[in-house]
């Protein structure tokens, strides 16, 4: 890293670096490009190898496959279509997303996919939002029957295949029954994915086309996107899931012919972009710039204020709970900041070295991306390392440890 006079302290930029450096070193990472910026400048480092048994090295241009951290993105083209009031908030979905109209929910979460009763309102926008439309991935109901069927309809499982075209993929969803009533309990994943067919249908064009005219093209996001062109390629490492007993690297994606080597029919608003660490330092700077970025305005104040407030009741706040804090078996400690607020966490109380209002997500690939308005500080780390151990989870756990202490005022 090149030490400016920024905000961090020369020693505690040499303690970042160390604390990367022996996370590679001890060969549970390959290799890691991480970003942190303050008071105007920016600092990189780019560690160790695309592929676990070395090659060619991480480069600060190295393309990353985003998983969740992807959210957070949806969310601001949502925002932008209701900057625009071409969304309200508490507007049904049912004009744009007429699959989810006429909900019929489970009597009992676990119980069996027949017993139900009528919802008790439309699902709003509000609600894919707030990721409490009364679909998602819960923990809490896992081997439940709702669980196998979004696992299998929703295409969350490895064997499931490649996702269908977005209406396909609506319908299998809609002949699901909700597992909760609309806006009671906050549920992760499949509102994203949501979200991203109501940007569609509203817009008018594809998301990716939509996100690239109205987000990438305007932060200069050049590498950020559904997939990979062919010239771009090679600088994408394969993505590693480690067996959770050995620790052996497992590929789970190789760059050439893999997942994002070819245009998907299913663009995955929860998860499915790759994208470098500047390209997400322009999104995230824009985002601590209350949605400016330089003389143009990519989000109005008030959409940003509202995406990075923590927008959860109590009462759905207990589910997002049960994920951060009693499944740290399966989380690694992941996730405990307390709030969300539109497609990303939101820090509502001092639980670490993070103040409270600090905002961003992870990807279960084993990317970070958060900003402090507090501290004016943005922070991305990103691996080909998946969350299936403890490492990299850990590794991003002393990332924000050592980059907090830097700070130098």
């Amino acid at each position: 890293m090149e030490h400016n006079n920024s905000g961090f302290s020369e020693a505690g930029l040499r303690r970042v670096r160390d604390v990367l450096d022996r996370h590679v070193e001890s060969g549970k990472i390959p290799g890691l490009v991480a970003l942190v910026s303050r008071g105007g400048e920016t600092h990189v480092e780019a560690i160790g190898t695309m592929r676990a048994d070395g090659g060619a090295p991480m480069r600060r241009d190295t393309i990353f496959r985003m998983a969740s951290t992807s959210k957070p993105v949806t969310t601001a083209a949502a925002m932008i279509l209701l900057d625009e009031c071409r969304l309200r908030l508490d507007d049904p979905v049912d004009p744009w997303l007429p699959e989810l109209a006429d909900r019929q929910v489970l009597r009992r979460p676990d119980g069996p996919l027949d017993d139900t009763v009528p919802a008790q309102r439309p699902i709003t926008v509000r609600d894919l939002l707030t990721s409490t439309f009364g679909l998602g991935v819960d923990l809490t109901l896992m081997g439940s029957p709702i669980m196998a069927a979004v696992l299998d309809r929703a295409n969350y499982s490895p064997e499931a295949g490649a996702a269908p075209e977005p209406d396909e993929w609506m319908r299998r969803l809609g002949e699901l029954p909700l597992s909760y009533q609309p806006g009671e309990q906050w549920q992760y994943e499949l509102s994203n994915d949501v979200l991203g067919v109501l940007v569609a249908r509203v817009s008018g064009q594809p998301f990716e086309t939509f996100l690239r005219e109205r987000l990438f093209d305007p932060l200069g996001m050049k590498d950020t996107g559904f997939h990979l062109p062919a010239g771009k390629i090679d600088r994408l490492p394969p993505s590693y899931v480690p067996d959770p007993e050995t620790g052996e690297f497992i590929v789970w994606d190789e760059a050439a012919g893999g997942k994002f080597s070819r245009p998907p029919a299913f663009q995955h608003g929860g998860g499915g972009l790759v994208s470098t660490v500047d390209d997400y330092h322009a999104y995230f700077q824009m985002l601590l710039n209350h949605g400016m970025h330089g003389t143009e305005r990519i989000l109005s104040r008030p959409a940003v204020q509202l995406m990075t407030t923590n927008c959860l009741t109590p009462g759905q706040q207990a589910a997002r709970d049960i994920l951060a804090k009693n499944n740290v078996h399966m989380s690694f400690g992941q996730g405990q900041q307390g709030g969300w607020g539109f497609g990303m966490a939101v820090r509502t109380y001092r639980g670490d070295y993070a103040p409270i209002g600090q905002f961003g997500w992870d990807g279960g690939t084993g990317t970070t991306a958060y900003a402090d308005p507090d501290n004016q500080l943005t922070g991305i780390l990103f691996t080909q390392v998946g969350l299936s151990t403890p490492d990299p989870a850990r590794l991003i756990h002393d990332f924000w440890t050592t980059l907090y202490q830097a700070l130098d005022d």
